[in-house]
């Protein structure tokens, strides 16, 4: 536990780590301000693309947590960074939340639902028959199938919620085209959080609540995992994964002590 208190950068999860939907998990509080006493690097990475920045930013002070805007990075964010590198003023047609509108249009994508160069599917409540099918459309008319990211499923106050992989799976299905995933575990939004932390990998530590998005993203970059267990995965789970992470704790309070 020294060795992980001694790490300079953490790369932190916040569904199934901070927070369950609208509740505070245990823990979470004293961690975030144990960061900020230590002086550490971090950085809240969500592969959830519904919410911007800002309202990240909310959401957690409305939970009593202060933590400033340059703290966050959304799948939804490093969807638009990709996209924006691949094909500068590109045009989308979306299936998501404000949030992940919001960051294609500050790097400077459009949106148009007649020819666009991608469709992009991120999580989102308005989920409909007829958005699916006009994505199915676009994507047998070539544009290029984009998913923020590779989650099946979500944690909630309620249990378990659909995600976008379940989301987007219609659409592969349909046109058999397979979607490429922005998110955890693709090594593109390790480096994003890297370089925005500063720090190199050795010195730093990624935690999460999942082993297929989390702890893999982590030991396909290099970097030391936590995984805690006041998410997704339990500890009769990790019997059947053939990987394991570097630390294992409850919940991320243990960090702070």
């Amino acid at each position: 536990m020294e060795e992980l208190r001694l790490k300079r950068g953490f790369i932190c999860d916040m569904d199934g780590v901070i927070y369950h939907g609208n509740k505070l998990l245990d823990g979470a509080k004293e961690f975030v301000q144990w960061l900020k006493d230590e002086g550490k690097e971090y950085i809240f990475l969500t592969n959830s693309s519904d919410r911007s920045p800002k309202e990240l930013k909310q959401k957690m002070y409305r939970m009593g947590i202060e933590v400033g805007e340059e703290h966050y990075i959304t799948a939804g964010m490093a969807t638009a960074s990709f996209l924006a590198s691949q094909c500068p003023g590109g045009t989308c047609y979306v299936i998501g939340d404000a949030g992940l509108f919001q960051a294609l249009y500050e790097a400077g994508l459009s949106m148009d639902d007649n020819s666009p160069d991608y469709v992009v599917v991120g999580e989102t409540t308005g989920y409909n028959y007829e958005k699916i099918e006009l994505a199915i459309q676009l994507v047998l008319k070539g544009a290029r199938l984009i998913g923020t990211n590779s989650d099946l499923t979500g944690p909630t106050e309620k249990g378990i919620s659909p995600a976008c992989r379940a989301l987007i799976a219609p659409i592969e299905m349909v046109t058999g085209r397979e979607a490429y995933y922005i998110g955890k575990p693709n090594p593109l939004i390790m480096r994003h959080a890297l370089k925005r932390l500063g720090c190199q990998r050795e010195e730093s530590v990624i935690i999460g609540d999942r082993m297929d998005t989390d702890i893999v993203a982590g030991l396909q970059s290099e970097i030391d995992t936590v995984l805690v267990l006041s998410g997704i995965t339990t500890r009769e789970d990790l019997k059947q994964i053939p990987y394991k992470p570097h630390y294992i704790l409850e919940n991320v309070g243990e960090i702070s002590g």
